[in-house]
C-alpha cells in the first residue's frame, strides 16, 4: 500500500471515532489516511453491541410521542444527564452532542452505507429525572460482510464468546428469542434451522460468518463507506509519534512495512486509538479493584494500551482524572480456550428469572437486572477492602437448561464439558455448591431462602427487580408475574465466577465542544483532537443508556472533521442567523 507524505488529516484509529471522521473530512474535501496498529480494522467497536445513544435521532421523529416519537426535549435530556452525571455535568456539551449528533447520524444514513434501525432500548434509569422508556437508541442494521470484497479479511472478527459457531446474533432480544425457543416452538425451530444452514454454507466458503450483526456490522459498514471514497485504512501501523511546526501539531511519526515514516497533516491529527483499557500502569492507578490487587479481565483488544493518550499527554494535553467511574464496568466471567480464557460479558443472562448474584460473603448486594456498569459499581462497593472483587452468578437446573448461563448454551446443548473444564460449578444441594465455591453453606442457603419466599410470588423483597422499564426490557416477557424474578429451588444448582471487567474507559484527553484537545490554560493545541475513548467521556463518568460510547465517539469524530474543514463556525453562524 502506496501511503503518501502529506495529508489533510491524519487519522490514529480505525473504530467508530476514526472511521466517523475519516468519512466526514473526505466527504468534506479533505485528503484523510487512517492508521491502525493492529493487523485489523475495526477497533473495540467491532466488538460491541453497535448501539449508538443519540437523543433526538432521526429514526424516532415519525412515531407518535407514546412511541418515543416527537422532536427531541432538550431540556429532558438536559435534565437526565444533569441527573446521570453530577458534579461532571457539563451543558455546552450535552448542547453540542443535541446539535451534531442527530445531523451525524442524518448526513451519514445519507450519504454512506451506514444504517441504523430502532432501538427499543430504554435508558438505563428510565425513571430518574428526563429519562425515557425508548427512543433516544439505535443500533446498527444488519449487514453482508461480502460487501466489503477483499477488505473482509481485514475486518476484525466478533468476539467468540459471544457468537454460536462463529454465527452472530442481532442486538435484539427476538432474534435471541427464537434460539431460547427453538426446542419448544415449531417456528422458533424452523427459523434456527434456516440460521444455521446458511452460517454453515459461509463457513465453507468464507471461512467465517457473513451475515454481520451488532458492531460488527456497524465496523463493516463504516469500512466500506471509507474504502468507497477512496480513503486508505492502513492497518499495522502504529504510530510512535507527533510531529510539531510552528507551535502546532502537524503530522505523526509511524512505522509502515517496518519502516519509520513521518506523515505530515496539513489540517490536524485526530487521535481514536480507544482509550487505555489494557494498560496495566494506568488501570491500576485508575481501577479501584485493581489499586486494592483484585483481578480485572476485560474483553477490549489488546492494542488499546493507551497510545493515542499517551501521545497527546506528550503534545501538552491532560487526562481527565475527576470522574467518579473510571471505566464502563462490565462483569464478566473467563472461559477456557486453547491458548488461553476469554472474557464472556454477562449482557443477558443476568436479567432472566430464576438468577441471582452473590458476592464472596454468600450475599446477594445489588438488583441483577440493572445495567452491566451498575452491577459492575455494585461489585467494586461491596468487595471494598477484599483484595479481591468477585462475585457468583447462580441459578437452578430448570433455569440454565431454559437459558443458559454465561458461555454455557441452553439445552439441549451439553452442561458436561462446561463442568470439567471448571467454567461452571454445580452441586446436588444449595450446601453442596456453597462448599465447592467456597461460601459459608449457612449463609447462602439463608439467602436463597429468603429471596425465595418473594420470588414464588414474583417479587424481589430485597432489591426491586423487574421494577423498572430497563429491568424489564432484557428480561422474559413470557414469565409472569414478573419477567426478572424466579425461585432458586429445585436441584441441581450451578454457580459461574464472576470477575470485573469492562466496555472501555472514561477518562481521556480534555477537549472542547470542537473535539480539540486543550492544553495548559484551556487552550486548544493546534492541530491536535481526540475522539471516542481518547477523549474525556461527556456522560462524567456515568453510563446513561445503550450506545453513550458509540454515540459520543461518532458525533465528536464527525464535529472534529468538521472543524478541520472549518465547517463549525458556518453551521454556528447559519443558525444564529436563523
Amino acid at each position: 500500500m502506496t501511503v503518501n507524505d502529506i495529508y489533510d488529516v491524519v487519522i490514529v484509529g480505525s473504530g467508530a471515532a476514526g472511521l466517523t471522521t475519516a468519512i466526514t473530512a473526505r466527504k468534506n474535501g479533505l485528503s484523510v489516511v487512517v492508521l491502525e496498529k493492529a493487523p485489523v480494522f475495526g477497533g473495540t467497536t467491532a466488538f460491541s453491541g453497535g448501539v449508538a445513544w443519540i437523543p433526538g435521532n432521526p429514526h424516532f421523529e415519525d412515531r407518535p410521542e407514546s412511541q418515543g416519537g416527537a422532536r427531541v426535549d432538550r431540556a429532558a435530556v438536559h435534565d437526565y444527564m444533569r441527573h446521570e452525571a453530577g458534579n461532571n455535568y457539563d451543558a455546552a456539551f450535552v448542547d453540542a452532542y443535541l446539535d451534531y449528533g442527530p445531523q451525524m447520524l442524518r448526513f451519514l444514513e445519507r450519504e454512506t452505507e451506514v444504517k441504523f434501525t430502532p432501538s427499543l432500548y430504554p435508558d438505563y434509569h428510565p425513571e430518574a429525572p428526563g429519562g425515557v422508556q425508548i427512543g433516544r437508541s439505535v443500533t446498527a442494521a444488519a449487514y453482508d460482510g461480502r460487501r466489503l470484497g477483499k477488505e473482509f479479511k481485514r475486518l476484525r472478527q466478533p468476539l467468540k464468546t459471544i457468537t454460536f459457531m462463529g454465527m452472530m446474533f442481532n442486538s435484539s432480544n427476538n432474534d435471541l428469542k427464537h434460539f431460547f425457543n427453538f426446542t419448544k416452538s415449531p417456528v422458533s425451530a424452523a427459523y434456527v434451522a434456516k440460521r444455521l444452514a446458511v452460517h454453515l454454507g459461509h463457513l465453507a466458503r468464507h471461512g467465517r460468518g457473513v451475515q454481520l450483526t451488532s458492531g460488527n456490522a456497524l465496523a463493516a459498514r463504516l469500512a466500506k463507506s471509507a474504502f468507497d471514497l477512496g480513503i486508505q485504512v492502513v492497518t499495522e501501523a502504529p504510530v510512535t509519534e507527533l510531529l510539531h511546526r510552528d507551535g502546532r501539531v502537524d503530522g505523526v511519526v509511524a512505522t509502515i512495512d517496518g519502516q519509520r515514516r513521518e506523515i505530515r497533516a496539513a489540517r490536524g491529527v485526530v487521535l481514536a486509538a480507544g482509550g487505555f483499557a489494557r494498560d496495566l500502569a494506568r488501570i491500576k492507578a485508575l481501577y479501584p479493584h485493581v489499586a486494592e490487587g483484585g483481578e480485572h479481565f476485560t474483553p477490549v483488544p489488546e492494542g488499546n494500551t493507551g497510545d493515542g493518550i499517551t501521545l497527546g499527554e506528550r503534545a501538552g494535553g491532560h487526562l481527565s482524572r475527576d470522574l467518579p467511574n473510571a471505566a464502563a464496568w462490565m462483569p464478566v466471567s473467563k472461559v477456557p480456550y486453547p491458548g488461553g480464557a476469554i472474557a464472556f460479558p454477562h449482557l443477558v443472562d443476568r436479567y432472566k428469572p430464576g438468577f441471582i448474584m452473590v458476592n464472596p460473603a454468600g450475599r446477594r448486594f445489588v438488583n441483577e437486572s440493572h445495567s452491566y456498569h451498575d452491577v459492575g459499581a455494585a461489585m467494586i462497593d461491596t468487595c471494598q477492602g477484599l483484595g479481591r472483587t468477585e462475585a457468583w452468578l447462580i441459578a437452578d437446573h430448570r433455569t440454565v437448561r431454559k437459558y443458559g448461563i454465561g458461555f454455557v448454551k441452553p439445552y439441549p446443548m451439553p452442561l458436561g464439558p462446561h463442568i470439567r473444564n471448571g467454567y461452571l460449578k454445580r452441586g446436588k444441594t444449595v450446601e453442596d455448591l456453597a462448599r465447592q465455591i467456597g461460601v459459608d453453606p449457612r449463609t447462602l442457603a439463608q439467602e436463597i431462602k429468603t429471596y425465595n419466599q418473594g420470588a414464588r410470588q414474583g417479587e424481589d423483597r430485597q432489591f426491586g427487580r423487574g421494577s423498572t422499564g430497563f429491568n424489564r426490557y432484557l428480561g422474559d416477557g413470557n414469565h409472569k408475574p414478573n419477567p426478572n424474578v424466579a425461585p432458586v429451588e429445585n436441584g441441581p444448582f450451578y454457580a459461574l465466577h464472576i470477575v470485573m471487567g469492562d466496555l472501555g474507559t472514561f477518562p481521556g484527553l480534555v477537549t472542547d465542544t470542537q473535539a480539540r484537545v486543550l492544553g495548559d490554560g484551556g487552550a486548544p493545541i493546534p492541530g491536535l483532537y481526540a475522539a471516542g475513548n481518547d477523549a474525556a467521556s461527556i456522560m462524567g463518568g456515568a453510563y446513561p443508556g445503550a450506545g453513550i460510547t458509540i454515540g459520543p465517539a461518532m458525533t465528536f469524530g464527525y464535529v472534529a472533521a468538521l472543524s478541520m474543514a472549518g465547517r463549525i463556525a458556518d453551521q454556528q453562524a447559519q443558525r444564529a442567523a436563523e
